[in-house]
């Protein structure tokens, strides 16, 4: 095996062909978080952005895209922002994962939402969950079913509630796949007033976040691009996603609402609006990550695996990293296994949102309403 280390936009058209190949061989690969065109969206924006790519015998077995930071220390590309990562590969292929690590030059590679099962990790695997998926591959209708039969209370409710959203704003649509770029600012700036009235991090105050989804969302192939949804009350947008999609496959990203509608749950509706409009655009799945989430329990019909894991070489700057992260991804398992647990904890960080929220209104009573830093 050779490998060698370059930067994705290194990477000619025969390079990237032959990943979209390797993608399109093995179903669990089916997700545009893996996909060539994000790897080279991310290295344009960040400088730590690398992949390997591996040869046998001269022919390209799979790449394995990941970033560098300081002190070698590994991590998945995109980090928190995506929901699957791995080696892009041939499948079954198995390499050593610390020569991997080796010729990549690092000294640890902790990953926590990696394509359960494959070869060169299985054995670092210290954990393997669920990520709840939509299924359309026996049809919408079909789909339909399974949430009814999940839970035909909910069904029912949010049925009623879609009715009364209608009648008192007028009438309901969905606009698939949305190019306008004011549609997004509307969405990201409903998403960041979400990050601070739940006690997160607003991830769009950060430029390159807000860069990173425009050339998303000004992708469009066949094999990848970015699809924006919108939920429309007459002329009003209440509520809205923007995901990413590789031909058969929407990933869930960035949903959010307009809080003025709240009481008729407009972010269920949307969801089984846009199922059916990602059904009727041909996708066969929705992915909606693994999470704490209970409505996706009741929107499922269909689980895929993604795993979390380390695997490090012997060095100072790996005993370190272990110290740092170990005890934190324990605590954040035994929380996302106790549903008890899970509410606790988000009521508490809604709790602190709240406080923040009002101290910012103390200070300038227009701080909410305000676009995420870096927003055009």
């Amino acid at each position: 095996m050779n490998i060698q280390v370059v930067r994705p936009r290194e990477l000619g058209e025969s390079e990237r062909a032959r990943w979209r190949e390797l993608q399109k061989a093995d179903p669990s690969l089916d997700n545009p978080f893996l996909s060539v065109e994000f790897a080279v969206a991310m290295d344009r924006l960040r400088d730590y952005v690398r992949v390997a790519v591996i040869s046998d015998g001269g022919r390209i077995v799979g790449f394995f895209p990941y970033e560098r930071h300081s002190f070698g220390i590994g991590k998945p590309l995109g980090g928190f922002l995506t929901t699957c990562h791995g080696l892009i590969s041939e499948p079954g292929l198995k390499l050593d994962a610390k020569a991997l690590l080796r010729a990549c030059k690092l000294s640890v590679y902790d990953f926590d939402h990696l394509v359960a099962g494959q070869p060169t990790f299985a054995p670092y695997e210290s954990d393997v969950r669920p990520a709840p998926v939509m299924d359309f591959t026996s049809g919408f209708d079909a789909w339909l079913e399974q949430v009814k039969a999940n839970s035909p209370k909910n069904l029912k409710t949010v049925r009623y509630k879609e009715r009364k959203l209608g009648r008192e704003h007028g009438e309901l649509r969905l606009e698939w796949a949305s190019a306008d770029p004011e549609v997004l600012r509307t969405l990201l700036a409903w998403k960041s007033d979400q990050y601070r009235r739940t006690g997160r991090v607003d991830r769009f105050a950060q430029p390159w976040i807000v860069e990173l989804t425009d050339m998303m969302h000004a992708e469009n192939s066949a094999d990848f691009a970015g699809v924006l949804t919108m939920l429309y009350a007459g002329d009003v947008p209440v509520a809205g996603h923007f995901g990413l999609r590789t031909a058969t496959t929407l990933v869930g990203w960035f949903p959010a609402y307009d809080t003025e509608f709240g009481r008729y749950s407009p972010g269920m509706v949307h969801h089984m609006r846009m199922a059916e409009a990602a059904a009727k655009a041909g996708l066969h799945m929705v992915d909606m990550g693994k999470g704490g989430k209970e409505y996706k329990d009741w929107l499922k019909s269909g689980v895929l695996y993604v795993s979390e894991g380390r695997v490090s070489r012997p060095s100072a700057t790996a005993a370190v990293h272990w110290m740092g992260r170990t005890p934190f991804n324990k605590a954040r398992t035994i929380v996302m296994d106790r549903p008890s647990l899970y509410r606790a904890a988000d009521r508490v960080l809604k709790g602190f949102g709240r406080v923040r929220t009002s101290m910012q209104h103390q200070e300038s009573p227009n701080a909410v309403s305000q676009e995420p830093t870096g927003a055009r």
